[in-house]
């Protein structure tokens, strides 16, 4: 899976990636063979991927920084469950580890991106929120400045 770089990327090049993950693991869970148990966990394994890509695409109509936040989580816990299931398939012997270690490597850097990304959020959220309570103290202590009347 080719990699690219987690600096610079813009939500457009992310929605591709995450589509080309899910599409990646679509064409991966169609060779798994073919016993119940198996057919389940490839199940699951699309679900996780389909779903990471959708939630990212949430994640760009997002109407404020706290929906931001909280559709990106969704999108992180899609991504995780994806290589939990990519690594219980090679664990598990169904999958050789040689098949399911590029995109489990794919899933950890989209973790990883997704993961920064909301912690940013939430740093400037937090700032905001900050700056926003000391306006309104300002605002107060100028009222209450004999200065002011």
């Amino acid at each position: 899976m080719a990699r690219a770089s987690t600096y610079g990327m813009t939500p457009n090049e992310l929605k591709a990636r995450t589509k080309k993950f899910a599409v990646e693991v679509i064409l991966f869970a169609k060779a798994i063979p073919h016993d119940p148990i198996d057919r389940e966990i490839a199940a699951q394994l699309t679900d996780a991927a389909t779903s990471t890509a959708a939630h990212y695409r949430a994640v760009c109509r997002a109407k404020s920084r706290a929906d931001f936040i909280n559709k990106l989580s969704g999108a992180i816990e899609e991504v995780d469950e994806s290589a939990l299931w990519l690594e219980i398939l090679s664990e598990a012997g169904i999958c050789a580890s040689s098949k399911t270690s590029p995109l489990w490597r794919e899933a950890d850097e989209l973790t990883r991106i997704f993961v920064r990304s909301r912690e940013t959020a939430r740093a400037k959220q937090k700032a905001a929120k900050r700056q926003a309570e000391n306006r309104k103290k300002s605002r107060i202590k100028n009222r209450q400045s004999p200065t002011n009347q």
